[in-house]
């Protein structure tokens, strides 16, 4: 019933099919959420390490995976975040003005999946400085001065900031 309704109307009110370019709204890309995952991931790490030593009881054993399980998700959320600003957002001019872009990107696949399957600081973080990088960069493409500062909250790990 619902299909026929839908076919009537479309041919009583034709609707112009559209398309876009990109996922979402032209404008709408911010590698702040990469960022503050790449954060989570940092913090998730000091807090499984903080408590490898604990009581191995079935409350320690929950605290663990949950902390294991944020670390895995917002590694994911950084992969995804940077894959979608890398391949929606920017454009050719952008790779000549800046050639490490596709190297620096690969860098952070591979470091949010090493991110993923280990418990391992250093390399989370050098996933946060590669993150930053890429968030200069992409500030730098829209005109957009940067300043690095602490976060506000733990890990307490310097941060690029667009400067408003």
């Amino acid at each position: 019933m619902f299909n026929k309704t839908m076919n009537y109307l479309e041919k009583v009110l034709p609707v112009q099919e559209v398309s876009a370019h990109c996922d979402i709204p032209c404008g709408i890309y911010d590698p702040g959420h990469a960022l503050v995952s790449t954060l989570t991931v940092i913090r998730m790490i000091d807090l499984i390490n903080e408590n490898r030593d604990g009581e191995q009881n079935v409350e320690w054993h929950n605290k663990i995976n949950r902390y294991i399980a944020e670390k895995e998700r917002h590694a994911a959320i950084v992969k995804h975040e940077i894959r979608v600003i890398w391949g929606d957002f920017f454009k050719a001019p952008h790779f000549e003005k800046h050639p490490e872009l596709h190297e620096l990107t690969h860098s952070i696949m591979l470091l949010g999946s090493k991110a993923k399957q280990e418990v391992n600081k250093d390399a989370a973080l050098e996933l946060l400085e590669k993150v930053n990088r890429f968030a200069e960069i992409f500030w730098e493409l829209k005109e957009i001065p940067t300043k690095r500062a602490v976060s506000p909250y733990q890990p307490a790990r310097e941060v690029v900031y667009p400067v408003l």
